[in-house]
């Protein structure tokens, strides 16, 4: 098969490695334009260029998926399919530039968390279980007909980055097991379930602000499905502290919620609305993130202060 991989971040790149590998033609790779980083605010290629870089395959990093030329670039290359991973919309023209459309590789069991941040909503949500489909592009976001989806278990201490690292990774066979059965006309596509829609709108940096009146759990979620960004975070004075990992009990005490309850060398404690948070992993304002043991040396709070709520 004859393809165009389109995808700018890290999350593409298993993706793109392994379609490269599998013995499909990677005709060209699309990906964002090099972006200013860094104190220096020098060009930095995106993570999916450097690939394509290191593999030698085409680039293209158009600033506009609408452009005449750009459109017509694609066409003229005659291609099967065009794989999506971690990329931008793509404008009707482009959905059908190649013989069998575009496929897109999306972080949910969809139509579950249709959007722009499936891993984030997870964790924050709770559950138990997500995992990768491979779908049919058509012109409203994340609605094509489902041609491979496999479930992956949620463990209790995964956070955003893991959950990320770990779907991109699983993904990347399975975008070759699609080409391989559409290149053999065996895949099957199905339509999605529309009673079962749920959404994961982008994720902000306001939305990482603790409200210790919420459960243990749920600030626990909201611990985990922001790190390690955003991040969720709290005051303690007027220092910002980010909390990056942490586990909860839900041991009921007749305190304020934000209060410490319980500290010592190792472990601290924070009164929440129902249960009490213990943070794993902290980050001070302008510091580098610490375990809970090396953070509590350098952290002045004692048992009845109180973070901000």
């Amino acid at each position: 098969m004859k393809v165009i991989f389109m995808g700018t971040p890290e999350f593409a790149v298993p993706g793109l490695k392994a379609i490269a590998e599998s013995g499909h033609e990677v005709a060209l790779v699309v990906t964002g334009p090099d972006k200013p980083a860094g104190r220096g605010r020098n060009l930095r290629e995106t993570p999916v260029k450097r690939l394509a870089l290191d593999l030698d395959l085409p680039i293209l990093q158009p600033t506009s998926l609408k452009s005449i030329d750009f459109i017509e670039h694609i066409r003229q290359l005659n291609a099967d399919i065009i794989v999506v991973v971690a990329f931008r919309i793509l404008p009707d023209e482009l959905i059908n530039a190649a013989r069998l459309g575009a496929i897109n590789l999306h972080a949910s069991l969809l139509p579950k968390y249709r959007g722009a941040a499936p891993i984030n909503w997870a964790l924050i949500n709770g559950d138990k279980q997500t995992g990768i489909t491979v779908f049919q592009i058509k012109p409203k976001v994340d609605t094509g007909d489902i041609i491979l989806q496999q479930t992956v278990e949620i463990a209790e201490q995964d956070t955003y980055g893991d959950l990320y690292d770990r779907l991109s990774r699983i993904g990347a066979p399975a975008l070759v097991t699609v080409l391989d059965k559409l290149e053999n006309g065996v895949a099957e596509a199905i339509p999605q379930d529309g009673s079962l829609v749920s959404k994961a709108p982008k994720i902000f940096p306001q939305m990482g602000e603790i409200n210790w009146s919420n459960s243990a759990e749920s600030i626990k979620n909201q611990i985990h499905g922001l790190s390690p960004a955003p991040g969720a975070y709290a005051f303690f004075g007027k220092k910002r502290i980010k909390f990056l990992k942490a586990r909860y009990s839900s041991e009921a005490l007749n305190e304020t919620p934000a209060t410490i309850v319980f500290r010592d060398n190792d472990q601290l404690g924070i009164q929440t609305g129902s249960g009490v948070l213990y943070p794993l992993e902290l980050q001070a304002e302008a510091k580098k993130a610490l375990p809970v043991t090396e953070f509590l040396r350098g952290f002045p709070a004692k048992i009845g202060d109180r973070f901000q709520s």
